[in-house]
């Protein structure tokens, strides 16, 4: 008899998670609703285990089309449409695709009597923790199509944001690249021929002429030397990158860059804030929203900080409490955590600190966008002028040695 890893909750709120025996998914189904489980994910033992900490891998799904999909299937159960029209519907309309395969295959589990987040549960790394987990309390509350509508909000926030951020950073890399590549034009073609009229003079070159000779030769005979030593730093890079002990230094250095590291702050605070009201507002115990929320913030000392918060809410303590010891968390956002806690309403103090740092984001990004910009012409400029100078400074030199 096959054996079936699930993960789910009791009537009371409680996870568990654990295996059963049964002839086949739907039995095992069964047997944990006779038990008083509901599951959220569930797999036969030799499957893959789902991914955690992730809204979605992309798998040809852009993380937009996942979130209309959601909102729609939110407008058609809010209109007392049942889950498996509603997914069929949904399927007739996508093209031919990923998204529809994905569909289908959710339609067939549906059929077989699974519910909504365990359906969704079976599509491996494509729907994450987060979102199965917010589908899994919809259904137990009643309040499934309230549940996917907030989650499509947050989605389509979160896509804003990404799509900001790299607008916002198009022109700057465009400069970087644009810049560099008329630097390595003119220290390896423009440069060479014209140090060769210095050379034949043998006159005594200033500093800086010799200093751009030397990088020019190193550009044109070195090229493979600096293309070796790329490689190889991209390779160490991504060897060190599956090492949890460098990328929390990484991380910490990245928090510790000025400009940059407020900036990655109010990011991750404001990405904190929201997931995490998000999950309590839609009815995740809060022991379980807080292990999914430590997994969706992409910062190691933020993940280190929020597992100890996790400890100390296990053994009694209180979330403010124990974030207010973090210098990760401003003294704002622990105090409206306090007010929630004692007030009774967490999950919209929140939210409504988690707009608050989206705001200021959304400000420093324009602020220091602009500053950078005018720096990056600077550079250029910098950069330009130098050579100039370096071939006209012998250039007059030779003129007064004529005359």
């Amino acid at each position: 008899m096959p054996t079936f890893r699930y993960k789910g909750y009791r009537q009371d709120g409680r996870e568990v998670s654990g295996q059963i025996a049964a002839d086949n998914q739907r039995d095992a189904l069964a047997r944990l609703k006779g038990e008083g489980i509901r599951a959220s994910e569930i797999g036969a033992e030799s499957g893959a285990a789902p991914s955690t900490g992730r809204w979605m891998l992309r798998r040809g799904i852009k993380p937009g089309d996942l979130a209309l999909m959601t909102r729609r299937l939110a407008t058609l159960i809010g209109a007392a449409m049942p889950v498996y029209e509603a997914i069929t519907t949904l399927m007739n309309q996508e093209r031919e695709g990923e998204l529809r395969s994905v569909l289908s295959r959710v339609r067939d589990r549906l059929a077989e009597g699974s519910g909504l987040a365990t359906a969704l549960s079976q599509e491996g790394s494509l729907f994450g923790e987060s979102y199965i987990s917010m589908v899994a309390a919809g259904e137990a509350s009643g309040a499934l199509d309230l549940v996917l509508e907030r989650l499509a909000c947050f989605m389509e926030e979160q896509e804003a944001i990404r799509s900001r951020v790299t607008t916002a950073l198009a022109y700057p890399l465009l400069m970087i690249v644009v810049g560099c590549g008329v630097m390595l034009f003119l220290l390896g073609f423009v440069i060479p021929k014209i140090t060769v009229v210095f050379a034949d003079n043998r006159a005594t070159l200033p500093l800086i002429t010799l200093v751009l000779i030397k990088v020019s030769t190193l550009v044109r005979k070195g090229w493979w030397l600096m293309l070796l030593l790329a490689a190889g730093g991209i390779i160490l890079y991504r060897r060190l990158s599956h090492k949890e002990s460098f990328i929390l230094r990484r991380d910490r250095l990245l928090l510790r860059l000025p400009g940059l590291g407020p900036l990655l702050q109010k990011l991750v605070l404001s990405r904190f804030a929201r997931v995490l009201g998000l999950l309590l507002g839609s009815g995740v115990p809060v022991i379980r929203a807080m292990e999914i929320t430590s997994q969706a913030v992409v910062s190691r000392p933020y993940r280190l900080s929020l597992a100890e918060a996790r400890s100390d809410l296990i053994e009694g303590g209180r979330l403010s409490t124990t974030l207010s010891r973090s210098p990760l968390f401003p003294p704002l956002m622990v105090q409206m955590i306090g007010i929630g806690e004692q007030s009774g309403t967490l999950e919209e103090m929140l939210e409504k600190a988690g707009s608050a740092y989206e705001v200021e984001f959304n400000s420093a990004t324009t602020r220091f966008m602009s500053l950078l910009e005018p720096l990056l012409v600077l550079g250029m400029g910098l950069a330009v002028g130098f050579v100039v100078v370096a071939v006209l400074l012998p250039i007059f030199e030779l003129n007064q040695l004529v005359k």
